[in-house]
């Protein structure tokens, strides 16, 4: 899976890392519904440093089409909250 962190590039993500992340995600999702600034702020973190270390960084060249693009790490939680699906921003 291609991954893009949205101001930062691309990362190849294995399948098997899907649910480690979806863990976060529901996490994400469950901060944001209850407006929790702080948990948002450290889940989001969390989320994009696990992305980072477990992917493999796609040259800055590479125009792979990503299936997952996930906010910057400034985000704040209403940007997010635009991007997110009922799911959260992770499929699955």
């Amino acid at each position: 899976m291609i991954v893009r962190i949205m101001g930062e590039g691309q990362v190849r993500l294995a399948d098997s890392h899907l649910a480690e992340l979806n863990k976060l995600d529901d996490e994400l999702l469950a901060e944001m519904e209850n407006g929790d600034g702080p948990g948002f702020r450290r889940t989001l973190q969390a989320l994009l440093t696990t992305v980072r270390e477990l992917g493999e960084p796609l040259p800055d060249d590479s125009l792979e089409p990503s299936e997952l693009i996930l906010p910057s790490p400034d985000a704040t939680l209403e940007q997010v909250r635009e991007l997110l699906s009922d799911g959260g921003l992770i499929p699955g």
